[in-house]
C-alpha cells in the first residue's frame, strides 16, 4: 500500500467567463459563456492526484455558506479523502473570478474566504494525517504562517515537501531550506530571485534554478509553459524537459495538473526527469479541456497520450 499524498491548501469555487480576449482596465466586453467549476490550487492538485488513481488526502477549510458542502462533495467525488477538510464558521468559501480568452490564456482574481482561516492550529490537529503522508503538497493561497508551520512540520516528520510558490511572493530562506521540490513558474521564479524585468529563457532559468538551490531548495523545477520545464535536481540532473505540443483551450490549472502528476510519478518511483515528463503530459492534456478540476486526466488517458507521443 502506497503512502498517500497529502495536499494542504486552498479550496475555491471558480466562476469562469470566456471571451474573445481579456478586457483591459475600464473596458466592458460581451462574453461567450459562463460556467462554475470546483477550483483552488490546493484542491486542483488533490483532484489531479486522485484522478490519476493515487491515494490522496486534503487538509483545508471551506465556508459555512452554500458553497462549502458542494466543494467538499466535489473533492470526495474525485477520490480525495476529506476528513481533514474543516468548516470556517461565519466565513464564506473561497472563490476565484477567472477570465479566459480564445487562446486559452487567463486572468484570475482570488477571494480567499475560508482559505484565510486555515491556521497552524488546524495543522496541529491534522498531524496524524501529515504523519501518514509519503509526500506533502503546498501552495501559497493560505496564510504564510500556515505554510511556514507546514514546512517545519514536514521536516520534523521527515516527509518530502513540494511547494508551489503561487501566487508569487518572496519566501523566507528558512522555508526554502525545508523544501524538497520547489516548482515556480516564470513570474514566481523572478519574484523569488528578485529579478523583476528580466526575461526567463533557458540560460536565465538555469541561473535562477541554481540560485534557488543555493538558497536551500533541494530540487528546483521551473515551469515555463509551452517551453517546458527547467529542472535542477539534487542528483546533478540539470536541463530543460520539453513540453508537449497541444492545442490549448484553457490553461487555468495547468500548473496544478503538472504538480499533481509530478508528485504521483515520484511516489511511484520514477526518476526526477521521468516524473517531470509525466507531469508535463498531465498538464498538456489538462489545457485541452475547460475548467480546472474537470480538466484533470486519468492515469489511462496519460498513458495513452504518452504512447501516442512516442509513436509520433
Amino acid at each position: 500500500m502506497h503512502k498517500p499524498i497529502v495536499v494542504v491548501g486552498s479550496v475555491n469555487l471558480d466562476l469562469v467567463c470566456t471571451a474573445e480576449r481579456i478586457p483591459v482596465p475600464g473596458e466592458t466586453l460581451t462574453g461567450a459563456n459562463f460556467q462554475t467549476f470546483y477550483g483552488g490550487k490546493g484542491a486542483n492538485q488533490a483532484v489531479a492526484v486522485g484522478r490519476l488513481g493515487y491515494p490522496v488526502s486534503m487538509v483545508a477549510k471551506v465556508g459555512d455558506d452554500e458553497f462549502g458542502p458542494r466543494l467538499r462533495n466535489g473533492l470526495r467525488a474525485a477520490g480525495v479523502n476529506v476528513r481533514a477538510v474543516g468548516t470556517a464558521k461565519g466565513t464564506a468559501s473561497g472563490v476565484a473570478l477567472i477570465s479566459v480568452d480564445r487562446k486559452g490564456q487567463n486572468s484570475i482574481i482570488v477571494v480567499p474566504g475560508a482559505n484565510g482561516r486555515l491556521l497552524p492550529r488546524d495543522l496541529e490537529k491534522a498531524l496524524p494525517v501529515l504523519r501518514s503522508a509519503g509526500m506533502i503538497l503546498a501552495q501559497l493561497e493560505v496564510p504564510m504562517e500556515t505554510v511556514e508551520y507546514l514546512c517545519g512540520a514536514a521536516q520534523r516528520l521527515k516527509v518530502p515537501l513540494m511547494l508551489d510558490p503561487a501566487p508569487a511572493r518572496p519566501i523566507p530562506l528558512r522555508m526554502l531550506r525545508q523544501v524538497t521540490y520547489l516548482t515556480p513558474n516564470e513570474s514566481e521564479t523572478c519574484t523569488l530571485c528578485d529579478a523583476g524585468g528580466r526575461d526567463l529563457n533557458l540560460s536565465t532559468a538555469a541561473e535562477f534554478a541554481q540560485i534557488l538551490r543555493s538558497q536551500g531548495a533541494a530540487n528546483v523545477i521551473i515551469k515555463m509553459g509551452g517551453s517546458g520545464a527547467y529542472v535542477s535536481g539534487a542528483n546533478g540532473f540539470a536541463r530543460r524537459v520539453p513540453a508537449f505540443k497541444v492545442k490549448a483551450v484553457d490553461s487555468t490549472a495547468a500548473g496544478d495538473a503538472f504538480n499533481g502528476g509530478l508528485a504521483v510519478a515520484l511516489m511511484r518511483g520514477k526518476t526526477l526527469e521521468e516524473a517531470v515528463r509525466f507531469g508535463a503530459a498531465v498538464a498538456a492534456i489538462s489545457v485541452t479541456r475547460r475548467g480546472a478540476q474537470p480538466a484533470m486526466p486519468t492515469a489511462r488517458e496519460v498513458s495513452s497520450f504518452l504512447k501516442r507521443q512516442r509513436r509520433a
